[in-house]
């Protein structure tokens, strides 16, 4: 069993910046494949990002390519994005899952282990 905790979130201006972290219990948190979704009122949960154990192996959605970089420290049993240039449109609840194996798993049905998630809120 794995858990998860988010926490970063916030209310930030157009423009700004916001870094959330992902801490995960556990002594294999190095081989999961870790995501972070996001899911806005009235929206499905959408992929956002996802590293792979190694952290050399990461993939984007386009709506937040070249914005949001996303790192693992598998010391730390954490894993981060780090999120610029905020868009009103990146209002949402951020998730990161967890799952047990390595691929490319980009649909939330795809993953194991779920945070509470973390409210991120961008004003105009």
């Amino acid at each position: 069993q794995v858990q998860l905790v988010e926490s970063g979130g916030g209310l930030v201006q157009a423009g700004g910046s916001l870094r959330l972290s992902c801490a995960a219990s556990g002594r294999t948190f190095s081989s999961y494949t870790m995501g972070w979704f996001r899911q806005a009122p009235g929206k499905e949960r959408e992929f956002v990002a996802r590293i792979r154990s190694s952290a050399g192996n990461i993939y984007y959605a386009d709506s937040v390519k070249g914005r949001f970089t996303i790192s693992r420290d598998n010391a730390e049993n954490t894993a981060y994005p780090q999120m610029n240039s905020l868009k009103p449109e990146d209002t949402a609840v951020y998730y990161c899952a967890a799952k047990a194996r390595v691929g490319i798993y980009t649909t939330p049905n795809e993953y194991d282990y779920w945070g509470q998630g973390t409210q991120v809120t961008v004003s105009s």
